[in-house]
């Protein structure tokens, strides 16, 4: 399967402007033979949303959104926006589109709420880890951004029969702190889940710089034996490499690590943890 990676700038607050770049992108990716194409996190809307971005909230039958799923066409294209949804609550999400329709829906799990960033404001955080299928055999699943700096969440997704992880991503330098080894230990951690999972990795990161974040790039495509197949650098491309589904059963065959993984043990020493550390029961049904 022939997949491709959107390294895009995105203007914040620009629906129109934003949509105008996806179409363009989704196009080429067509015309490329892609079956599939991923935009970074929040790729319509901006990350720095601050107290007004709940005027950037979309519901799931917004024009945008079916004006993009209708120029998919036959492909797969998963876009990140701020979901207006149930309960007049917002999420970052990521949906994927297909045939003119919203197939999918990811909402953010693990907000990042530390340093620069303070998505736990203004989002309200995702409750369900549940891969989807593709037309070419693969099964995939979303985790964005801060999503993957949770271990058990990509455990999780492999357990669940993922054999793709689409990971859209805002990651930025963190100024502040003049901590600037985000990129290494980036390359550090996709590597390691596609080598001890037998999971290939579609990582969309964003360029560009809303005061104090600067996005630095850096998508890439692993292979399900944590090879690198495409890499971007600091500008806006369209990165495309070939997966092979043999090569994932090869390497689950190899080393594995899904079919080791023992789940009555998990949740016999889950529930351990709960009797022992006394968690809410709220968080128990979430």
């Amino acid at each position: 399967m022939k997949v491709g990676v959107a390294q895009i700038d995105v203007a914040l607050a620009d629906l129109e402007g934003n949509v105008a770049k996806h179409l363009e992108l989704i196009a080429r990716a067509r015309d490329e033979g892609c079956r599939l194409l991923v935009f970074p996190e929040l790729s319509l809307a901006g990350y720095r949303i601050g107290h007004g971005g709940y005027r950037l909230g979309i519901g799931l039958d917004h024009p945008a959104l079916a004006r993009l799923a209708a120029a998919a066409g036959g492909i797969d294209v998963v876009v990140g926006f701020v979901e207006a949804s149930f309960g007049a609550q917002f999420f970052n999400a990521a949906a994927l589109l297909r045939a003119g329709e919203v197939r999918f829906v990811h909402r953010k799990l693990n907000l990042a709420n530390y340093g620069d960033m303070e998505e736990g404001k203004y989002f309200a955080p995702g409750r369900y880890v549940e891969p989807f299928e593709l037309e070419e055999g693969f099964t995939a699943a979303i985790l964005l951004c801060s999503d993957l700096w949770n271990p058990a969440l990509v455990h999780l997704v492999a357990l669940h029969g993922a054999t793709l992880l689409l990971a859209p991503t805002a990651s930025s330098l963190d100024r502040g702190t003049q901590d600037f080894s985000k990129p290494s230990r980036w390359d550090l951690f996709l590597r390691f889940y596609a080598t001890i999972y037998g999971l290939p990795v579609l990582f969309a990161n964003r360029i560009g710089v809303e005061e104090p974040h600067e996005f630095w790039g850096g998508s890439r495509i692993v292979d399900a034996a944590g090879n690198m197949l495409a890499k971007a650098g600091g500008e806006e491309t369209l990165l495309t490499a070939e997966l092979s589904y043999d090569a994932v059963r090869k390497a689950r065959y190899e080393l594995p690590t899904v079919r080791d993984s023992n789940l009555d043990l998990i949740h016999r020493e889950v529930e351990r943890l709960y009797r022992r550390v006394g968690v809410p029961e709220r968080f128990r049904e979430s």
